[in-house]
């Protein structure tokens, strides 16, 4: 039987466990460094940026008039269609006068009357009170047929264009309108303004206003009124901005974004590669690097500016922002920094 002496192989596997262990050591220290995050930083810095906010709206006519007789009656002829431009005083509808003119002859009997009235009063036919009746009778009558007259005439309030026309010459007027007149220079729009800038409104402040309809175009106004209360619920108050419109491109109906500026702040600004979103919400974060660990930071955004975000909250100047290499980090991994901003 043959024997093998354990002694003769102790040398060598004595070699090969030294190299293993220190093979072993180098591995692992290589590893450690290859784990480290390589990122990039930008400094954070305060620069002032303009106090914008934006709003949506709908564009409304400045005046809307509805033309319409106090009372229904038979439409005799209408001088005006949709579209048209109309002036302040200008003739529009015709009623039936028939009303009117039994009015009128009614009106010119008692004055025929009065005539004969004064002569009895001179020589003694009638008392002082059944004149002043009489006087009082017509006074009453002619109130009576200057209405008939507004309301048989029916003449445009303002300068404008008719938007609408809801009937035809022989129709009898009810419930709606015959025509609808509006003053679209200027125009006017609505926007519910957060709480928070209540006492920041002020009348007469700028505004500037796109439609989604003419493009880029900017159009300028300006706040004419505020409305005292706070809406408990939005916890929003409307804003309503006069916006001179001489060209008539902006319409009633238009979708517009308005825009206020309220001033300029000091504000730090980060690159928009920098921002995160936490999946699920609408959180927004970035990474700080802290001695050499990505530290997970949320923010409050502001507004774009170019390919940077104004930060409202989360950060101080001098915070190092990781801009580069943030994506899979995970709070507290450690980075190593190439360069910075």
């Amino acid at each position: 039987m043959k024997t093998y002496n354990l002694f003769k192989f102790t040398p060598l596997v004595a070699l090969l466990l030294l190299s293993s262990c220190g093979g072993k050591g180098t591995s692992r220290d290589s590893e450690e460094t290859s784990q480290k995050r390589k990122v990039r930083v930008e400094e954070v810095r305060f620069v002032p940026v303009d106090q914008l906010a934006s709003f949506t709206a709908t564009v409304e006519a400045d005046v809307r008039n509805n033309i319409a007789p106090a009372m229904g009656g038979r439409i005799r002829n209408i001088y005006v269609d949709v579209g048209s431009s109309v002036r302040k005083g200008q003739k529009l509808v015709v009623m039936d006068e028939t009303n009117l003119s039994q009015q009128q002859t009614q009106l010119a009997t008692l004055k025929r009357d009065y005539e004969r009235y004064q002569e009895l009063y001179k020589v003694g036919g009638i008392s002082k009170q059944q004149l002043d009746q009489l006087e009082s009778q017509i006074q009453v009558m002619e109130t009576l047929i200057n209405n008939l007259i507004e309301n048989t005439t029916l003449i445009s309030p303002i300068d404008g264009v008719v938007s609408a026309r809801n009937y035809d010459p022989g129709d009898v007027a009810l419930q709606l309108p015959i025509l609808v007149v509006e003053n679209i220079n200027p125009v006017k729009v609505l926007i519910n303004v957060s709480e928070s800038y209540f006492t920041r409104v002020t009348k007469n402040m700028p505004a500037e206003i796109k439609a989604d309809a003419l493009g880029d175009e900017v159009f300028n106004g300006k706040v004419s009124v505020i409305y005292p209360t706070i809406d408990p619920i939005s916890h929003t108050f409307p804003v309503e901005i006069k916006v001179g419109n001489p060209n008539q491109l902006l319409r009633p109906g238009m979708f517009a974004r308005v825009t206020l500026n309220f001033g300029t702040e000091d504000h730090p600004v980060v690159s928009d590669m920098a921002v995160l979103k936490q999946t699920g919400t609408d959180d927004r974060y970035v990474f700080v690097e802290k001695d050499g660990k990505a530290v997970y930071t949320k923010v409050e955004l502001g507004v774009r500016i170019n390919d940077k975000y104004e930060i409202v909250s989360g950060l101080k100047e001098g915070d190092r922002v990781i801009v580069e290499g943030s994506a899979g980090l995970i709070d507290g991994a450690e980075v190593e920094v190439e360069s910075v901003r």
